[in-house]
C-alpha cells in the first residue's frame, strides 16, 4: 500500500524501505532465545520440533448431531483439537424456543440449549484426550458449566479436562456486539471463571483474549496487538482486585489473533506480541516467566475471504497460515475457501485442514524455531509493531483503562477500516479478483440446510426436555444462582449444579438479566 506518495507502507502504516541491512539488526537483548524471556523467538525452546501446533478447525452448524458428525469427520482426517462455533441465540443467552431466536437457530453455529445438547455434541469424543475450544463470550460461564457437568457425568476428573473458552467480553463491546449484561457484572463473570478453574479445572484456559474480532472489525495489525493487550490488562487488574494472585491465574491466559495477507508484518506482529506481553507483565506485575509467556491461537482472516473468484482464497489462506507458523502460533484454524459464500462443505473443510498438514510436513517451516529471526526486515517490523502498540496502550491508560476507553477503541477501529476501504477503492491496495484482475462472475451452486425444519426440531427436543425434567429441582437450582448473583459467591458452582438438573442456558441467562439488566450501547 502507498499513502499517495512514493512511500510504501505496511497495513499498519509502517514505512517500508527499499532494502534492509545491518543497521536494522535486532538488539540481542530483545531477540533472546526461544523459550526464554522475553519470548520473542517462541514460547518453547524447540518449538515445532518437539510438537507441532494444534490443528484446531472451527466448526459448528445446525444441530448438535450434525456438528458432532463434522467433528468426527475432521478428527478422522487428522485434526488434533476441536473448536466450537455457536449459533447467535446461544451466544446471546436465548433458548431455541425464545421469540428472539426466531429465524436464527443453527444458522451461524450449533444450537446448545441444555446438557442434553452437550451430550450429543461430544458423543463418542473422549473429553480427557481431546482439547476443546469454545468461541463464546457473554454465556461463556454457562457453556463451561455444561462442559464440566458433562465431564462429571462421564466420570472424567475435572483436572483432566483441557480446552479454552473465549470469555473475552470487553472486545464484544468494542468490536463484535454479542454482549448481554453491563460491563461490571460481565467482568465479574470473567473473574469468577478464573477463580473456579484455578481451583477445580487447572488445565482449562479460562480466557482467550481476542484480537481476531478486533482485526475483523477493521483494525490494523498494531491496533490488534494493542487493543487486545488493553483488554488483557483490564482482566488481570480485575482478577488481582478480586484477590487472585497473578502467578496463579496468568499462566492460563491465552490469546487469539488473526492472520492476514501482509506476510512479513504478520510474522512480526506475532513476535512483537510475545515480546510486548512479556515485558508488560514484568513491568506492571513483576510476574514470573510462566505468567509472562504468551500462548495464542490463530485463525486465518475471515474478512479477507472474497466471494469473487473464491478459489483464490485457497492461496490467501495458505499465505496467512504460513505467517502464523513462522510467527510461532500454538494452534491454528485455516478457513475454507467457500466461507464467503456459505457454510463450508466437508470437502472444503478437509482442504483447509490439508493446508495445515502440508505446511507442517512438506514446507520445512517447522524444522527450526523462529525461522525468520534475525531477518533485518522482520526485526525492523517487529520493533515497529511493538512501538506503535505501546503508543496505543499509553493512550488507553490515560483514558482509565479498556473498560472506560471503549468509545476511543471503537473510533480507532472504525477509522482504520475506513482508511482500508478508501485504499481499496483507489486501488492503492490490490485485492485480486475484486478491484483488479476481475472476471465475469458465474453464480455457483450453494447448498443450504432447511433452517425452518432444523429450528422446529430443536424446539421439539427442548419442549420434550422441559416436559420430563424435575421442575422443582430446576427452580431450586436457579435460586442458588440468584443468591450468588446478589452476593459475592462464585457463580460457577451453582451453574454447574443447575445444568445437571437440566436448567437451560436461556433460563440461567434470563435470571441474570433480571438481576443485572442488559447493556445498552
Amino acid at each position: 500500500m502507498t499513502d499517495g506518495s512514493d512511500q510504501v507502507m505496511t497495513t499498519s502504516g509502517t514505512p517500508v524501505e527499499p532494502v534492509y541491512g545491518p543497521e536494522h539488526a535486532a538488539d540481542p537483548r530483545s531477540l533472546g532465545e526461544p523459550g526464554a524471556f522475553p519470548f520473542t523467538r517462541g514460547v518453547y525452546p524447540t518449538m515445532y520440533r518437539g510438537r507441532l501446533w494444534t490443528m484446531r478447525q472451527y466448526a459448528g452448524f445446525g444441530t448438535a448431531q450434525e456438528t458432532n458428525e463434522r467433528y468426527r469427520y475432521l478428527l478422522d482426517h487428522g485434526q488434533t483439537g476441536l473448536s466450537v462455533a455457536f449459533d447467535l441465540p446461544t451466544q446471546m443467552g436465548y433458548d431455541s424456543d425464545a421469540a428472539m431466536a426466531d429465524g436464527e437457530v443453527g444458522r451461524v453455529g450449533v444450537a446448545i440449549d441444555s446438557l442434553e445438547d452437550m451430550r450429543t455434541l461430544f458423543d463418542g469424543i473422549p473429553l480427557d484426550r481431546v482439547s476443546v475450544s469454545m468461541t463464546i463470550n457473554a454465556t461463556a460461564a454457562i457453556l463451561l458449566a455444561l462442559y464440566v457437568a458433562l465431564g462429571d457425568e462421564r466420570g472424567v476428573p475435572r483436572a483432566k479436562l483441557s480446552g479454552t473458552i473465549q470469555n473475552d467480553i470487553l472486545k464484544e463491546y468494542i468490536a463484535r456486539g454479542t454482549y448481554i449484561y453491563p460491563v461490571e457484572p460481565s467482568l465479574r463473570l470473567v473473574t469468577d471463571t478464573f477463580a473456579f478453574c484455578a481451583e477445580q479445572v487447572p488445565r482449562w484456559n479460562t480466557i482467550s483474549i481476542s484480537g481476531y474480532h478486533i482485526r475483523e472489525a477493521g483494525s490494523t495489525a498494531a491496533q490488534e496487538v494493542a487493543f487486545t493487550f488493553a483488554n488483557a490488562i483490564e482482566y488481570v487488574d480485575r482478577a488481582i482486585s478480586a484477590g487472585l494472585v497473578v502467578d496463579d491465574f496468568a499462566p492460563r491466559l491465552s490469546f487469539f489473533f488473526a492472520a492476514h495477507n501482509d506476510l512479513f508484518e504478520e510474522v512480526a506482529k506475532f513476535r512483537a506480541a510475545r515480546r510486548l506481553w512479556a515485558r508488560l507483565m514484568r513491568e506492571r506485575y513483576d510476574a514470573s516467566d510462566a505468567a509472562c509467556r504468551l500462548r495464542f491461537h490463530t485463525q486465518t482472516g475471515g474478512v479477507t475471504l472474497m466471494a469473487q473468484q473464491p478459489l483464490n482464497n485457497v492461496v490467501r489462506v495458505t499465505v496467512q497460515a504460513l505467517s502464523a507458523v513462522l510467527g510461532g502460533t500454538q494452534s491454528l484454524h485455516t478457513n475454507a475457501y467457500d466461507e464467503a459464500l456459505a457454510l463450508p462443505t466437508a470437502e472444503s473443510a478437509k482442504l483447509a485442514l490439508r493446508t495445515q498438514q502440508v505446511l507442517a510436513h512438506e514446507s520445512g517451516a517447522a524444522r527450526t524455531a523462529d525461522p525468520l529471526g534475525g531477518s533485518y526486515y522482520v526485526e525492523a517490523l517487529t520493533d515497529a509493531v511493538e512501538a506503535k502498540a505501546r503508543e496505543y496502550l499509553a493512550e488507553v491508560d490515560q483514558r482509565g483503562g479498556a473498560a472506560r476507553a471503549i468509545p476511543y477503541l471503537q473510533e480507532e477501529i472504525h477509522r482504520a477500516a475506513y482508511d482500508h476501504q478508501k485504499a481499496v477503492e483507489a486501488k492503492e491496495r490490490i485485492i485480486v479478483g475484486v478491484n483488479e484482475y476481475r472476471e465475469e462472475e458465474r453464480a455457483g451452486r450453494m447448498e443450504r440446510p432447511d433452517y425452518s425444519a432444523l429450528e422446529a426440531g430443536q424446539r421439539e427436543r427442548l419442549a420434550e426436555l422441559r416436559g420430563r425434567r424435575d421442575d422443582g429441582a430446576v427452580r431450586r437450582a436457579l435460586e442458588e444462582i440468584r443468591t450468588a448473583a446478589r452476593g459475592g459467591g462464585n457463580l460457577l458452582p451453582p451453574m454447574v449444579e443447575a445444568v445437571k438438573v437440566l436448567a437451560t442456558l436461556g433460563e440461567i441467562s434470563d435470571l441474570l438479566r433480571e438481576e443485572w439488566a442488559e447493556y445498552r450501547a
